[in-house]
């Protein structure tokens, strides 16, 4: 947990940065078509959520964002389990999922649109995969890294792989697969958003290509924050299940995001 002097002074370098950045909006150093005053881009983001505007597309993304998520995990969670409790798949069929992981989200999206469609399927499947890799190389490394000593007194004692795999490997990997997820949780905005810069028509990406070709920078800037703060909030929710789930590990650990 973050201490209260050290939130302070978080909050204290925040306000510094957006002061020396309405600063040097006001002086004009730099077009408003750059950058934006802060003060400009709260402005847009009020009318934008006073208005209406961005509700249908916020919920279109959250919808992505989450069903993108939940389907990345699990499918990653299973195939993690089936791969690393099974050699021989991990060395025939592992590499190829790397080579699928290497290639870029943005060039293989307009193939997931033609496959599903400009709708919202294309959009999670799309944030699935995305999420899929980080789940699946935190359950193998967890799964693998199960302490020896423990592994052979389990077996001594005429336990079943499926009691050692329930009483000792799964709590031993809770902690690396919780921190995978984690990282999943940031990469389903990445993923949802690519669909809908490569075709949407709804969601903050259409919103923000949008006001892209109409110039709207402060527009732009307002939309980037709210999906910052979507990021965040899944982020925080699956920090909190983290450690409300894998409760004996110390709440000061190494941050891995």
């Amino acid at each position: 947990m973050i201490s209260t002097p050290e939130r302070i002074k978080q909050i204290a370098l925040f306000l510094v940065f957006v002061g020396a950045w309405e600063a040097i909006a006001r002086a004009g150093l730099l077009p408003a078509i750059v950058l934006p005053a802060p003060s400009a881009i709260m402005a847009r983001g009020y009318d934008l959520f006073a208005s209406g505007e961005i509700w249908p597309h916020l919920v279109a993304t959250t919808i992505e964002v989450l069903l993108g998520f939940a389907l990345g995990v699990a499918a990653g969670f299973m195939f993690g389990v089936f791969v690393a409790l099974l050699p021989s798949v991990e060395k025939y069929v592992y590499p190829y999922i790397v080579a699928l992981q290497t290639v870029p989200k943005v060039a293989i999206a307009p193939l997931f649109l033609i496959w599903f469609g400009y709708g919202i399927t294309s959009k999670v499947v799309i944030a699935a995969l995305v999420c899929f890799f980080p789940v699946l190389v935190a359950v193998m490394s967890a799964l693998h890294t199960t302490d020896r000593d423990q592994l052979n007194m389990m077996r001594a004692f005429g336990a079943s792989r499926w009691q050692i795999f329930r009483h000792l490997r799964a709590y031993a990997a809770m902690p690396t697969i919780f921190a995978g997820i984690e990282i999943a949780s940031v990469f389903a905005v990445i993923g949802a958003l690519v669909g809908e810069f490569v075709g949407a028509q709804e969601g903050l990406g259409h919103l923000i290509t949008t006001f892209n070709f109409n110039i709207d920078v402060a527009g732009v800037f307002a939309v980037l924050i709210v999906l910052s703060l979507l990021g965040t909030i899944l982020h925080g929710l699956v920090r909190l299940v983290s450690r409300r789930t894998v409760f004996w590990i110390r709440s000061d650990r190494v941050n891995i995001v």
